[in-house]
């Protein structure tokens, strides 16, 4: 069985740190690549600038997105994943803060598999994690980035 990657963009730190341990400790064990920026999460995905030796759309396996980024937003990130072809069908969770109906809207108009507010309370958000990357990494099948190419 293939090891699936998760892509964490996450500009906050102390949120990064926060979801990598709650991760580790609900025992999943995947890798991890961080982007800080929404253009550094493009330039991965795309083999782009830092990244230019390889697809990093035929490693991941699952997206978490913050929506509030530097550089590039969270929103035009996900409009640009979905409208490529080798990565419009990697699933995307959008996980913020925000609860704002607008960026729920926007989020699965431009086509979030998922929005997920963080929870404020540390024991639910460990929670949240685990039901996530059980879903999203246990029982989800994704489309191999192999038949995306012909």
């Amino acid at each position: 069985m293939e090891r699936k990657t998760i892509l964490l963009v996450e500009d906050n730190p102390d949120d990064e740190a926060l979801m990598i341990r709650a991760l580790k400790k609900n025992n999943i064990a995947n890798d991890i690549i961080i982007a800080h920026d929404g253009v550094e999460a493009l330039d991965f995905l795309f083999g782009r600038e830092n990244f230019a030796d390889g697809d990093g759309q035929d490693l991941v396996q699952l997206i978490l997105l913050d929506l509030k980024l530097p550089k590039l937003d969270g929103l035009e990130v996900l409009r640009r994943i979905r409208a490529d072809e080798r990565t419009k069908f990697i699933p995307v969770v959008v996980l913020t803060t925000s609860s704002e109906q607008r960026d729920l809207v926007e989020s699965y108009h431009f086509g979030a598999n998922s929005y997920v507010q963080k929870p404020v309370d540390f024991n639910e958000f460990m929670d949240a994690t685990r039901q996530l990357g059980t879903y999203w990494l246990v029982f989800n099948r994704v489309v191999p980035p192999a038949t995306l190419r012909r």
